[in-house]
């Protein structure tokens, strides 16, 4: 079974070293805020993980979950580990406490995110989702809906579900067909079918809150005319506890290529009675808060699955004997020497720390953003803040997913035919990666949305929260001679990100099609100079004490191998993409 060791150590450099955690202490609430209140919780968090979760990791996805009856039962350990979960308060960690919740910041939370992630991906779907259905009804609900049900949100005894796709229906939302009928009392009657709904049906709670798009009998075509609605599996009686059954139900689970102790499901609504959350007609713009906060914890479950591969093919590597350095015997006293000698095994290792630990970095920075969004008292830095977040959000979620997969993939090869191998563990975390770049909108989805709406939004001034201070950083760094060898690259990647983007911009105004084209590779371009970006801070930070300490001296260098291995790619991303698209257009269909 695969190992796990909660990678604190990098955690608290990005939290306390790369990132502003002045910043974090300054918001109201934050007050006390402090390494002595925080390092326990992420040490608390890193066991629960590694010794609760992370065994029931291997037979969750060999077991499964079963449909019986209408009923959906997970893994054995399951429901016992969900229930420590809960009573060790993780479902309340970053709630308001005006509902039970212990007020952390995201910045905190997705740290914690990362290492449920990392240790058991399946389970970790059940209480993220909750989690996003929590902030959409703290944001669009009514006070009556808020009171209700908030609290059982927050102490997981109810769970959250999130229901938009349809059969005929994924990204264009504006199709659903299922329909809202006011019942003449104050709530509605949802019928339809819904798919692909993750812990639609489970046994790790007592009630689950389906938060539902549907369509008003007024309702205008398209998207404007979708509303959202609160259904409730279980009525609540008046005491607060599940009372009759409402009328939805499972159909059926899907069975899937990997994260199977999550239970994804057909559900079916049969004039269920559903509460609006929001405005009619304004329902999608109330989900894309859920959606959104979604797409950010998809990222980082791709940033989870990377870490654990890492930490084993390294472990792997240590061990395996096989054939001799190139350069000579380096362990005499043994028949071969391990494959952490070969240059090849040092590429792919390398290159997995190099895209984990930035991508770290970068997803503590977003959620610094977002905690500065919500809570700062300034407006104009609640807006830059959010806008920030805005223009990340699509970055974050395809790039770590893409990094991910990629990652895991990598950790497989480390261990060659072990690999493959089920045993060993690393294929599950190959298959249960895979996943991530599809739902929550697919990373070309979210490509389109970087230079379709991001981009052009509000004249640019989304991209200016990142182009300007990276400009300043370069600026404020270009004539210190101990970090030119970052430096200059650095300046080079963004050189090659602003040629691209006025590009984009420039065809995509002419033939939005040269935009689509181009958005998968300019995503990917944006991402990478991101991290260089990171990376670049974190050579700065880590410089002044790598002659003495160790950890700072591994910084320095993966920080090294990050720009000159690794950032050059974006060289090749820019040549494609200003060759256009044309190839893309000029193919026949009928050739395909």
């Amino acid at each position: 079974m695969p190992s796990y060791q909660p990678p604190l150590r990098d955690m608290r450099f990005a939290l306390y070293e790369l990132c502003d955690f002045a910043a974090l202490r300054a918001l109201p609430g934050g007050e006390e805020l402090a390494p002595d209140l925080i390092d326990p919780v992420l040490e608390a968090a890193g066991t629960f993980c590694a010794e609760v979760l992370l065994p029931l990791n291997r037979s969750g996805d060999e077991e499964g979950c079963r449909f019986e009856n209408g009923i959906v039962r997970t893994p054995k350990g399951f429901p016992g580990a969900y229930r420590a979960f809960r009573e060790g308060g993780w479902t309340s960690l970053g709630c308001d406490p005006a509902y039970g919740g212990q007020g952390l910041p995201k910045t905190i939370g997705v740290l914690v995110e990362e290492m449920i992630c990392s240790t058991n991906l399946s389970f970790g779907m059940y209480p993220g989702l909750a989690h996003g259905a929590y902030s959409a009804l703290l944001r669009h609900g009514s006070q009556e809906l808020k009171d209700r049900y908030l609290p059982k949100l927050v102490s997981g005894e109810w769970a959250g579900t999130m229901c938009l796709t349809e059969p005929q229906c994924g990204t264009d939302l504006g199709l659903i067909r299922t329909r809202a009928e006011p019942d003449g009392e104050g709530a509605y009657r949802i019928t339809g079918t819904k798919i692909f709904i993750s812990g639609g049906e489970q046994d790790l709670t007592e009630n689950i809150l389906h938060l539902v798009l549907a369509k008003l009998p007024d309702a205008p075509s398209g998207t404007r005319g979708i509303s959202l609605f609160l259904v409730p599996k279980f009525l609540p009686a008046p005491d607060g506890r599940p009372g009759p059954r409402n009328g939805v139900s499972c159909g059926a689970i899907e069975h899937k290529m990997g994260i199977k102790a999550s239970s994804t499901c057909v559900m079916n609504f049969d004039g269920a009675s559903g509460w609006l959350v929001g405005e009619p007609h304004r329902g999608l713009a109330a989900m894309f808060t859920m959606m959104n906060e979604a797409r950010l914890g998809v990222g980082i479950q791709g940033l989870g699955l990377a870490e654990i591969s890492y930490q084993n093919a390294v472990a792997y590597a240590r061990e395996r004997l096989q054939g001799r350095a190139l350069d000579g015997v380096r362990d005499p006293a043994r028949p071969a020497d391990p494959i952490l000698v070969h240059p090849d095994v040092r590429r792919m290792l390398l290159t997995m720390r190099a895209m984990t630990e930035g991508c770290r970095v970068l997803g503590v920075w977003t959620a610094l953003q977002a905690d500065i969004a919500e809570r700062h008292p300034d407006p104009q830095e609640r807006q830059a803040a959010e806008d920030f977040v805005a223009l990340m959000t699509p970055v974050v979620k395809a790039l770590f997913t893409d990094v991910g997969w990629e990652m895991t993939a990598l950790g497989m090869q480390v261990l060659g035919g072990h690999g493959y191998i089920r045993e060993w563990g690393m294929e599950q975390y190959v298959r249960d990666a895979r996943i991530t770049q599809i739902y929550e909108g697919t990373n070309g989805i979210q490509a389109l949305d970087l230079v379709g709406r991001k981009l052009p939004a509000h004249a640019g001034r989304y991209l200016r929260r990142f182009f300007h201070p990276l400009l300043a950083w370069i600026e404020a760094h270009q004539d210190d001679e101990a970090l030119g060898e970052f430096v200059l690259p650095l300046s080079k990647a963004f050189g090659r990100l602003q040629q691209a983007t006025a590009e984009v911009a420039r065809r995509g105004l002419a033939d939005p099609t040269e935009a689509g084209a181009a958005a998968s590779e300019y995503l990917r371009l944006f991402g990478l100079t991101a991290l260089g970006w990171i990376w670049a801070r974190a050579a700065a930070a880590a410089l002044p004490q790598a002659e003495t300490d160790a950890f700072h001296r591994a910084k320095l260098a993966t920080a090294r191998f990050y720009m000159q291995k690794l950032l050059p790619q974006t060289s090749a991303l820019t040549a494609s993409i200003m060759a256009g698209g044309a190839t893309l257009r000029q193919f026949e269909d009928a050739a395909f």
